[in-house]
């Protein structure tokens, strides 16, 4: 029982890293490294906790309360990537330094507005913890944790992968990302691409962080937590190679080795050191260098980043 534990916790906390990596994966194709991701994950989840909390106590159906919710943390993290696309697009900041920059903004106001909703409402946005883990919310095991989000995950990264690699929109979006100006010069609007997909991105990687809170914590105090997860989830669209799909693998990799310390002592019958922990939780980031290594090493085209990203494109230098 405590493999299967293992297994689904597993599976279920590779969830926010894969939410948070598909998100990301858009805004990379479009030739943008949005090191911003943690903080748009943080207001995501703000966005999110928000909206329950002002329903709380209302006569909204349980799918409706979800809804709105998802909808608001999507937005909420939507509003982030239209601030990091004015700022890179428009003004052609650096790139590396705005997603710090926004990354640093967007936890701070996190921890602002959580406090603020601790102190009038007692964390009642906890109250929708079942209609999120639906329909597994009465289970006693892990499978508690996969909730509607989780089926909305999978969903979203096979659609994005769907989406960048069978449509002609989705060509014209990597083309964008190997080469704005050869994609401006055939009449694809670069400046349209760059704001839509960095701010759809950064919708879905909002909705990594609202999941943490109300799928697999179900803590109060779990937003302060969601910057770390982000910083994974930008690991993790190295680690899948760029592609949607394969990172639906590689997030139950990265959650079978972030929480290993804590089911070692139970499968294993070992009892780790305390100061283990940090090292085990590592594990993940090791892992993303030996992918960039091998991939490197053969550099096969396909396995690499958008040959554009991290660019700022200047039209008037076309």
């Amino acid at each position: 029982m405590s493999i299967v534990n293992y297994l689904l916790s597993s599976f279920s906390i590779g969830i926010i890293f894969l939410l948070g990596a598909t998100g990301e994966i858009i805004t990379e194709k479009v030739g943008h490294l949005n090191l911003g991701i943690p903080g748009v994950m943080s207001v995501g989840a703000a966005g999110g906790c928000v909206a329950l909390q002002l329903m709380y106590g209302k006569n909204i159906p349980g799918f409706l309360i979800v809804l709105i919710a998802l909808l608001a943390c999507f937005i909420s993290g939507g509003l982030m990537g239209v601030l990091y696309s004015f700022l890179t697009v428009s003004l052609h900041s650096n790139q590396n330094v705005t997603g710090l920059a926004l990354t640093t903004f967007g936890v701070g106001i996190t921890k602002f507005i959580m406090s603020r909703l601790t102190r009038i409402g007692a964390h009642e946005y906890l109250y929708a913890l079942e209609y999120f883990r639906a329909p597994f919310s009465k289970t006693t095991n892990s499978l508690k944790y996969c909730g509607v989000m989780t089926f909305l995950a999978l969903i979203l990264a096979l659609s994005v992968s769907f989406f960048l690699y069978r449509t002609r929109s989705g060509l014209n979006l990597r083309a964008v990302g190997e080469s704005a100006a050869t994609a401006d010069a055939v009449g694809i609007n670069v400046t349209a691409y760059k704001y839509i997909a960095t701010i759809i991105g950064s919708g879905i990687a909002g909705l990594g962080g609202l999941y943490y809170i109300m799928d697999y914590a179900g803590s109060q105090e779990a937003y302060l937590s969601i910057e770390a997860l982000g910083w994974l989830s930008v690991a993790l669209v190295i680690f899948s190679l760029w592609k949607p799909h394969i990172c639906i693998a590689g997030s139950f990799v990265f959650g079978l080795l972030y929480i290993a310390n804590a089911y070692a002592s139970s499968i294993l019958g070992i009892q780790l050191p305390m100061a283990m922990t940090p090292l085990i939780k590592l594990l993940p980031y090791v892992f993303t260098i030996v992918v960039l290594i091998l991939t490197s090493i053969r550099k096969k085209r396909e396995n690499q980043p958008p040959a554009g990203l991290g660019i700022t494109y200047f039209r008037e230098e076309r």
